[in-house]
Order: C-alpha cells, then structure tokens, then sequence
C-alpha cells in the first residue's frame, strides 16, 4: 500500500442488484491507483483505496456517472453537493437532483432526504417518455397511414434507446462490452434496419417498465435498513453540572449522564444510572414486549422509554453504539458473497458472449447455408440477444439475499452475508454453549436444607452475612435469596481459595464451603454428606455453612434453563438437526441440564477441548456453533457457522457469522428456518430465470416468438425473481423446516 493512498467513499445511487454493483466494481476496478474497491447495492456506497498521485477523485466519480448511476463524496457536508439519488441516470429528461446521506459527526448517515415517487426519477421519467412516444407513434398511425404514419415509432425508438446508448458506449469504453444496455442497443438499432421500428419501439417501452420495476423492488428490499439510521434520535437531553441541555446525540462521549423522559428512544447505548421502568427495545431487537430496566442494567440506543424519567450513563460512542454495529454488520455481510451467487457471476461472463456468438450464428447460418430470408433470421437472432441476456439470472442469488438479510434485521437476527446463509441451510449439527446460552447465566438458590436445629431463614441470614463481602456469583445468589431478611455483622472475613469463605459472625467463626473441604474439616456427618451428593447428582451445585463442631445447613444452586432453551432444542431437532450442549461444568450438571432439556452433552471441556469438539462434529457434516463468552470465540470461528447470542461478549460478536439480538435461544431455530427459506427463494429464482429462457430460446429460434414477447420475457423474469425474493421478506420465522 502507497504512503499515498487513501480510503475514499463515496454513495451511489440507481443501483437495483448485484450486476450494477459489478458495472461500478469492474470499472472503477480497472482505474490506475485504486485497489480494495467494495461496492454494496443495499447500502448504496461506493468504498475504495485511492493513490490520487494517479487517479483524482473527479475521475472515479466521472466513470460512474458516465455508466448512468449518481454519485456523491460521502466525506462532502451536507448541502456541498447534489447526488442523483433516485435511479439511475437513464431518460432522457434532466435528472432530478435528490441530496445523498452526508456523513454525521458521530459516523452515522444524517436525516436521508425524502425518496422521490417514482414519476419524479429517472426510471420513472424514461418510462413516461418512452410510453408518450410510443402512445404518439400509435395515434400517428391511425391519422396517417402509410410509411408516413410508421415514421413515429422510428422516432419513439430512437428518443427512447438513445439514453440506453449512452450507457452501452460508456460501458464499452470501459471494457464492458455484454451489458444488457448494449444487447439492447443492438437490437432496437438492428430491429430498425430491418424495418420492425414498432416492435422495436414498443421493446424500447417494455425495457424502461422492467428498469423502473426493478429499482422499486430494490427500494423496498433496502427501506428496512434504511430505517435503522432513523431510530436513534438526533438529540439528547445532557445533564451538566449548570443543568439539563439539549445536544447533538452524536455528540455524546462515554460517561456522560443523559435524561431520557417517557415516550423518548434513547439517545445511546448505555446503563440505567438512576429510574426503573419498561423499555420497549422491538425496533432494535424485534421482541415484541417491553422488558423491565432499572439501575445497571444496559441498554440499547433507539429503544423507547415507556415509563418513567429515567438517568442514563452512555458507555458507547455513537459511531459504536448498537445501531452503528448492525449497520455495518449489514455492509459486511453484503461483501460476503454465496458461493452459488459467486458461482452464477463467474457463469454469466462467459455465458453472455456465448449468448451473443449464437445470435450471429443464428443470423448468418440459415441465410448463408439454405438462402434463407436475411431480415427474418437477423430479426429471430436479435430476438435471441434479448432473450438470452443474464439478468435474472444474476440478480436470482443477491435479490433473495438481500430480502433474507433485511428480513432477519427487522426479527433480532444478524447474518453476516449470503454465505452464512447458504452454510447455515447444510448444516448437520448445532453446538450450544451451557452458561448464558442455554441457561440464563447467574446461578440462583433452589434448596435450603437445615441442620442443628436452625430453620430455613436461619440457615440463609448466616450464610448470607458470611457471604456479603464477596463477589462470587453462588455469593451473589445467596445475598438475592435472603433480601429482607436482617442480617447480623460479619468480622475478619476471609476467602479460602477454590474452597470457600470464612468470617466470624454473632462471636463464632462461619464457614461456607464445598462439601469436600466440609468434609476435610470434620464438619459433614454423613446424613448431611447423603443429601448433598444426591443435590449434586441432581447437577446441583452444593455449599455447606458450618462452624468449628458442625454443619448448619446446605444450600444448593443451579444455574437454571432459560424459559425457552427445551423448545429451543426441540426445534433443531425438528429441523433434522442434531443438538448438543458443550460446557465447561461437570459432567453431573451438563447430564442433568442435558437430560432435561433433551440435548446431548460434553462436559469439562476448555476452550481448547470446544475446538476439538467443533472439529469432530464438523467431520461429519455442517455444524453450527452458539455461544457468548469469550472463551467460546475459538469455537465460533472455527464452526462452519458462529452465531452470538445478543447480550454477548464484543468479541463473541465480532468473531461470529450472526448474531441474535433478541437474546433467545428459540431464535437459532428461526435463523437456520430463514436460511433454509433463503436458500429455496434462490433455487426457485434460478429455475424461473433458466426456466423462461429455455423455452422463449426455442420458440424464438423457431420463430414462434418476437422481438417485443423477448424482450416481456426477460423483463418478466427479471420482475418474477424480484417479486418472488420480496416474498421473503414477509418471513415470520414459522416452525416449517
């Protein structure tokens, strides 16, 4: 990399699918002094390493414009520069300027202007054009017939090609010879020599129809996540020591104190510093019910505060926050092609000068060979360029990728790209992690037993003052079990490591243990040794309080399931998968959380023996893994699939392939559902787009069919394998495999 490169952005608009970005990506590819160059269709951006020593920006943005899309620096202030964001630069009205998503402070887009209807672009306008001039052509014909009156469709063919022409010799020139812009032009220009002007005409009209269809749908597949840039509000209630004032929300820095009143979304992500109430967090996750935040519990930036006036410390910046991270989680997995879509753009360059080799054959063979009709054979193989053109096909894997991802956001489900899609939809087997994936992280008490006369309260005040000191989770659990319960004064606390901990309370020094250093002690009669085992074959965690004589009580603890994980497992096993938990706990824990949930287990692993066990279960087909601590992130990337449950580590985040934010293991189901859904929305979308083609590809040969039914039958299959990958985004994560 040159000392003088620099990374430039810019955002482009009038890209509908995968081959515009591959226009833009060839082209500018072939520029001197760019490299790294990454165009995504959902997020409209242009991204690349520039040596302006060789090549000036003005240069790059000249290229894409000149193949018909609007560009804008997204570096540029807002107002500095217009952008043609609608469509694509194709009629041949002047374009009607529409301000690109200039680049906030905070690293977010800034308020995007309104999108214009579909008359106002220049798809629309093209269309409208070319729909005059062909309706004109028509009533001239009927007003005067003869040569004459056809003149009008020469006219409307022309008017109507020229700005497609444009594009074809912009493209040409950029070494891009097979574009459907250039088949196009050849055939009208062809189909006007052999006097067909009113088909060519009428072609003409149907090409701009399928152009502004095709720019609707792509619209539509990326408003949802457009609207993540909207969530979070623009400002922020700041508390200063002077008092309260309203900032720039971008503005925000970590540690900040923010007000947020009810009905406001929150301005960042952040912890409750002071307040409890109900936080309504659907438009980030999808969970459709408030859920109940109070102090230092987190929160997310664009939820809603429903309830109360509650004080907010921001821990993110705003270039960070959750929203933030989604977005370029989108713009990455974007990046990350399916092997089938890179497969079906590797076909389509050599499949579209083959296409062109046999419309010529088909033109010059019966002529040359039988003395055939020139006009009918060079008509029937312009016929044949149209029909053969790769546009379904190409955008077949992209358009059902794109509506996949965006159906996924809106449902709390992150999948970084087409290729964990098509992954996740072969997979043979799904690894879970025990603690804070299957079960909820944080150990709770389930049974006091009272020994030496005390009751159950009795036993929970003792350990509980013993215990007030330390920060151990079992510590934790204890404490929570006896609130509201008085609790006598501890003295000379100490901690026995990998034991337990001791301090002395009401003038005796108390211990809580394990059983076994109970036992050491001399403090476990074997009644109380009994009950202990038999909590721990319950995979129950045990601790005993005692004195210097004798055992006071057991208290035993399980980190329990979460309320979903059973029908989480249940629901992998119905989609013919095969679940089973890895853990790190012993083997009497894993076995009774496995046995009750319906997994299978392997207990006492390290993260190094996860990562064995991630290879292993690879070796006999696909095999997803979920987890979200750090110790899990070998195991994530190794998995053909690594999906992070919402709450999380960062790093379990970045390293996974996808992410579920609603925090629900049931949602694993619901990913792997989308995938498979995804993955038949393609297979449907190849067969439509081969399918059409195979027949018209005869009946044209044949002579059966014409220019204008070719031309309705590319674009038809266009519009079908749109609409049909728009389908998914109706996607409501049924339990069908």
């Amino acid at each position: 990399m040159a000392d003088t490169d620099t990374l430039c952005e810019w955002s482009i608009s009038g890209m509908d699918c995968g081959s515009c970005a591959g226009k833009i990506r060839d082209a500018v590819g072939g520029l001197p002094g760019v490299s790294e160059v990454s165009v995504t269709t959902m997020n409209e951006r242009l991204r690349l390493r520039l040596d302006e020593t060789q090549t000036g920006r003005e240069r790059v943005e000249t290229v894409v414009r000149a193949l018909g899309f609007g560009i804008t620096d997204r570096d540029t202030a807002p107002g500095a520069a217009a952008a043609e964001r609608g469509a694509r630069a194709g009629g041949s009205a002047i374009p009607t300027p529409e301000p690109a998503p200039a680049r906030a402070a905070g690293g977010r887009p800034a308020t995007p202007a309104l999108a214009p209807r579909w008359f106002q672009t220049a798809k629309g306008r093209l269309v409208i054009l070319t729909g005059l001039l062909l309706a004109a052509a028509w009533v001239l014909k009927l007003l005067v017939p003869g040569p004459l009156g056809g003149g009008g469709f020469v006219v409307a063919c022309v008017l109507g090609v020229a700005p497609v022409a444009q594009r074809a010799w912009a493209a040409l020139r950029l070494g891009q010879p097979f574009t459907i812009e250039s088949l196009m032009t050849l055939a009208a220009a062809g189909a006007l020599l052999i006097g067909a002007a009113e088909e060519a005409a009428l072609v003409v009209f149907l090409f701009a129809v399928g152009e502004l269809l095709e720019g609707v749908a792509a619209d539509r597949a990326r408003n949802g996540i457009r609207a993540l840039s909207d969530l979070v509000p623009r400002t922020a209630l700041l508390e200063t020591p002077a008092g309260t004032r309203e900032v720039a929300a971008e503005t925000l820095a970590i540690g900040q104190t923010v007000l947020v009143r009810p009905g406001d979304r929150i301005p960042a992500d952040g912890e409750i510093a002071e307040g409890t109430g109900g936080i309504d967090e659907s438009p980030v996750t999808g969970e459709s019910l408030p859920v109940t935040r109070g102090p230092g519990d987190s929160v997310f930036a664009g939820a809603i505060n429903a309830e109360s006036v509650l004080r907010i410390r921001v821990t993110r910046e705003a270039s960070d926050n959750t929203i933030a991270r989604i977005i370029r989680l989108v713009e990455e997995a974007e990046e990350a092609r399916a092997p089938t879509e890179r497969f079906i753009d590797r076909f389509s360059r050599w499949y579209m000068p083959l296409v062109v080799a046999l419309a010529v054959l088909v033109m010059v063979a019966p002529p040359l060979a039988t003395g055939a009709a020139w006009d009918e054979w060079i008509y029937r193989g312009l016929a044949l360029l149209l029909i053969g053109c790769p546009c379904a096909l190409v955008i077949s894997v992209p358009a059902a990728v794109a509506s996949a991802l965006a159906a996924g956001t809106r449902r709390g489900l992150l999948i970084k790209g087409g290729a964990v899609i098509e992954a996740a939809a072969g997979l043979r087997s799904v690894a879970f992690d025990k603690t804070g994936t299957l079960t909820r992280g944080r150990p709770e008490v389930t049974d006091v037993m009272a020994l030496a006369g005390l009751d159950e309260p009795g036993v929970l005040r003792l350990a509980a003052a013993v215990e007030a000191g330390s920060s151990h989770p079992l510590a934790q659990a204890v404490l929570r079990r006896a609130e509201g319960l008085a609790l006598p004064e501890a003295a000379e606390a100490r901690s026995i490591p990998g034991k337990g901990v001791s301090a002395r309370v009401e003038g005796r020094r108390l211990t809580v243990a394990n059983p076994r250093h109970a036992a050491a002690a001399g403090a476990l009669p074997s009644e109380a040794a009994e009950a202990a085992a038999k909590l721990e074959a319950a995979g129950k965690t045990v601790a005993v309080l005692f004195d210097t004589d004798a055992a006071l009580g057991l208290i035993a603890f399980r980190d329990e399931p979460r309320a979903d994980a059973a029908a989480a497992i249940a629901q992998v096993r119905a989609l013919g998968l095969s679940p089973v938990i890895l853990t790190g706990d012993n083997r009497r824990t894993a076995a009774a959380i496995a046995g009750a949930l319906g997994a299978d287990y392997r207990a006492e692993l390290l993260p190094e023996d996860k990562l064995a066990a991630i290879r292993e279960l690879a070796a006999g087909g696909g095999v997803m893994m979920v987890g979200d601590g750090i110790n899990d992130a070998p195991a994530l990337k190794q998995a053909d699939v690594g999906v992070a449950m919402g709450s999380g580590t960062d790093v379990a985040l970045e390293t996974a392939d996808a992410a579920i934010l609603r925090d629900r293991a049931a949602d694993v189901a619901a990913l792997i559902r989308l995938s498979r859904a995804a993955m038949r929305n393609i297979r449907q979308n190849v067969a439509i787009a081969l399918g059409l083609k195979a027949v018209f590809l005869v009946t044209t040969v044949l002579g059966i069919t014409g220019l204008w039914i070719a031309i309705l039958a590319d674009t038809g299959a266009t519009v079908l394998v749109t609409l049909n990958a728009l389908r998914l985004l109706g996607f409501g994560g049924g339990r069908a495999g």
